[in-house]
């Protein structure tokens, strides 16, 4: 390792991928936006189910009896599943799909363990999201204007792509409990678990 006056120069850290390498500080930046990611996921769930009144009201929280899908579901106005949505909106078994994929993939990334399920669950969530909110239409039902910003690259896509980032690149390996999670003989065994 060659250092300045300043301390190391050029240290790198391998990673699993031959070949590939990746610098302490990125490995630590891409930790901080895992849990940062992370933490969105299970911000939702949480304010969800308790009804923080940030974007749930306690009176319509999981807990007292409101659904966490039907709101937005049953709103959906715009693209070409408007029927379905508003059919599942409000279903138990709606609410707990979304509710544990919310819980499950924020847990997994904020502990940096099941990386590559939770990277798997959140681009199906953000897929499902992002045809309910359909941006491709430039028109609602109603033949108002959606005021949609990108037809392609919104939120629920960069989410998506986000997670999958964190996981190929092993971010739960650094302040985290990835290296641990991947070094379990049940995991070792099924490496779709890391």
């Amino acid at each position: 390792m060659t250092t300045t006056g300043r301390g190391p120069a050029g240290h790198l850290e391998k990673v699993e991928a031959p070949g590939s390498m990746i610098t302490t500080t990125a490995a630590r930046v891409l930790a901080v936006f895992r849990i940062a990611t992370g933490f969105v996921f299970l911000w939702a769930f949480l304010d969800k189910t308790f009804g923080w009144n940030y974007a749930t009201p306690g009176e319509r929280s999981w807990i007292n009896g409101g659904s966490p899908t039907k709101g937005f579901l049953s709103g959906v106005d715009v693209g070409p599943f408007q029927g379905t949505l508003h059919s599942i909106a409000g279903t138990w078994w709606a609410d707990w799909l979304f509710m544990l994929g919310l819980l499950g993939i924020g847990v997994a990334l904020i502990l940096g363990i099941g990386m590559r399920i939770a990277a798997g669950a959140s681009i199906v969530m953000m897929a499902l999201m992002w045809f309910a909110e359909f941006p491709l239409a430039q028109h609602n039902a109603a033949g108002e204007a959606t005021h949609s910003t990108n037809p392609i690259t919104d939120y629920h896509f960069i989410y998506g792509v986000a997670t999958l980032a964190l996981a190929v690149t092993y971010a739960g390996h650094t302040w985290g409990l990835g290296r641990w999670w991947a070094q379990l003989p049940f995991v070792q065994k099924n490496r779709w678990l890391i």
